[in-house]
């Protein structure tokens, strides 16, 4: 009997072992999960770390591919071409570029160094509106040979490998002659006599000036009346347009027509043909290009009889371009901007909505 109490005595104490063994457990099981808790918190705010750090890096990254544009301007001759710089600098602003931006000073070499600078600084585009159309060639094969795409815009180059540049937007200047000799030819179709005419010329070797001339020839071609009696460069300057429109009044006793290849021309020489004691728009017609504001004004005074307008906000344009060159799309080669013409009468009505 006795072994058998104690046998009981020993199952009974084994089963109090246990059961305090299983609490124990139990007890060593809720005090593991504060640690398990811990490890929980630590690893979220690891994770909350990395992903701090993987939206720094996003956003480094985001910085770094900004698109860097390196734009070479000819100059500041005229009204028209500070509403085109400033057009292209508030639009690389609001597409969020970083523009490079050089003044050339209406010097070619002055754009070649601006374009090797790009080069060197591994921009991502270069664009740039050419002083005059030849000897480029060099300098582009340079920009192509480093990966850089090249966009022309305003002015185009004669280069016959048009594989240098990407596209070219800008007017067409050729279309821009021809409008302005067709107001002429409209106004005199009726007319036998012989109308003297003297031109304006823009810079000497430009785009606009080569083809506004061969247009407006092109046109007035038609009536062998009209005839070019004296043409010679302005250099797309006001003050150059008075001195020379003042040598032309000296020269030549008869002058019936003035076609100046920028407003800032023309309005130089009507200051000159007022000094001379005629009134420009009557005594003397005439025909410019481009449609800035203060042409306008002279246009509603009737100073100028008729305008061709050349748009120089070109700055959204050129930003869309840039943007699908990098994205890798295909552009078109050659971008035309949308232009009108205005009377004395038109300019009336449009200089209050005139943004340039």
């Amino acid at each position: 009997m006795v072994s058998i109490k104690k046998s009981g005595l020993i199952v009974a104490a084994s089963l109090l072992l246990l059961l305090a063994s299983a609490c124990g457990g139990s007890g060593s099981g809720g005090n593991a999960q504060e640690p398990a808790n811990n490890g929980g918190k630590q690893a979220e705010q690891s994770n909350s770390a990395s992903n701090t750090t993987t939206e720094n890096a996003k956003d480094t990254t985001a910085e770094s591919k900004k698109i860097v544009l390196g734009f070479s301007q000819v100059g500041a001759e005229s009204g028209w071409r500070t509403a085109n710089t400033k057009s292209i600098q508030d639009s690389a602003k609001e597409a969020g570029f970083e523009l490079k931006f050089s003044d050339a000073q209406q010097k070619q070499e002055n754009q070649i160094k601006a374009i090797r600078t790009f080069i060197q600084q591994k921009v991502d585009v270069i664009a740039f509106s050419p002083v005059v159309e030849s000897g480029w060639d060099t300098v582009l094969k340079e920009a192509k040979d480093a990966g850089i795409p090249v966009i022309l815009t305003d002015r185009a180059v004669d280069s016959p490998d048009d594989s240098l540049y990407k596209t070219f937007i800008g007017s067409d200047f050729v279309e821009e002659g021809r409008r302005a000799g067709q107001w002429l030819v409209d106004r005199f179709k009726d007319s036998t006599e012989e109308i003297n005419i003297v031109e304006l010329q823009g810079t000497t070797g430009s785009a606009p000036a080569i083809d506004r001339q061969k247009g407006f020839a092109e046109v007035i071609a038609a009536n062998p009346n009209l005839k070019v009696i004296a043409s010679q460069t302005g250099d797309f300057t006001r003050a150059k347009g008075k001195e020379v429109m003042q040598s032309f009044l000296k020269a030549n006793k008869k002058i019936d027509v003035l076609y100046a290849h920028n407003d800032d021309m023309g309005l130089g020489a009507i200051q000159a043909i007022e000094a001379a004691g005629l009134k420009p728009g009557e005594d003397i017609l005439i025909i410019t290009v481009d449609g800035v504001k203060d042409g306008f004004v002279a246009a509603s005074e009737g100073k100028i009889n008729f305008i061709v307008e050349c748009n120089p906000l070109l700055g959204p344009q050129l930003m869309q371009a840039v943007q699908d060159v990098v994205d890798g799309k295909e552009i078109e080669k050659r971008i035309v901007t949308e232009e009108g013409v205005f009377t004395s009468e038109d300019a009336k009505r449009e200089l209050p909505n005139r943004k340039y």
